[in-house]
């Protein structure tokens, strides 16, 4: 018997191997696809003024009907859009450390790192790894690989990337009660940019979604908690009816 497929969808400036250590604790009863988005790791860089449908567009070849969806940040946007627009593709949608429909105050905070990035691009980085890391357990040889990952980015495709992270809450916002399949939402206690008030707002969203918060978590929940984070989703899946 064939076991079900889950595809999992890295966040922004990141790529595939970053779910390393959660694609390891999957692969014993899950086939596991994580490929890169467009712009990302080993693919092409993207025009600066790529929208969510391309990125969208540019990973659903890699997607087999019926996959349970996980996306990180920017990922789990993506995965949002496949589930509006390519629902054949989407058994399960799950969605890891993501922004929903951000109020003014988090817009203009994720602007302002936007603009930071597009400033002084090795400063943006090193917030990051700051804002995602700092107080965490994650060891420095982790830190070092995300931080080398993010600054081997040609600049104008991550920006533009950026750009569809800092805004594409507020096109997929109002479409959310459209999304049909069983969902979890999920996000570390301490992440500032992905907030569990986030987290609970898109449960909210969704007809059909849980909302679940790691204690002690921030940003990179697959790398900093892929135990937990597991857990959390193969009890949501053994709760399907698809598994």
């Amino acid at each position: 018997m064939s076991k079900p497929t889950v595809v999992l969808l890295h966040g922004v400036g990141l790529d595939r191997t970053m779910w390393e250590p959660a694609a390891a604790l999957l692969a014993d009863r899950f086939t596991v696809i994580a490929p890169d988005l467009p712009g990302h790791g080993g693919r092409p860089p993207v025009d600066e003024r790529v929208i969510l449908t391309d990125l969208a567009d540019g990973v659903a070849d890699a997607i087999p009907a019926g996959s349970h969806l996980v996306g990180f940040s920017l990922g789990a946007l993506v995965a949002q859009h496949l589930a509006l627009h390519r629902p054949a593709l989407v058994a399960t949608l799950t969605s890891v450390s993501s922004v929903c429909r951000r109020t003014a105050e988090e817009r203009t905070s994720v602007l302002e790192r936007l603009r930071l990035a597009e400033a002084d691009f090795a400063a943006s980085t090193t917030a990051s790894l700051k804002r995602w890391y700092d107080g965490t357990d994650v060891d420095a040889g982790q830190v070092a690989r995300t931080e080398a990952t993010l600054l081997a980015n040609d600049r104008a495709s991550f920006l533009g990337c950026y750009r569809v992270f800092a805004s594409a809450d507020a096109e997929l916002g109002a479409h959310l009660g459209r999304i049909a399949v069983p969902a979890l939402a999920i996000t570390g206690s301490e992440d500032p940019g992905s907030t569990p008030a986030m987290t609970r707002r898109l449960a909210a969203a969704l007809p059909d979604c849980r909302a679940v918060v790691v204690p002690g978590a921030r940003h990179m929940l697959p790398v900093e908690r892929p135990r937990a984070l597991v857990d959390s989703l193969t009890t949501f899946l053994g709760e399907c009816s698809h598994v």
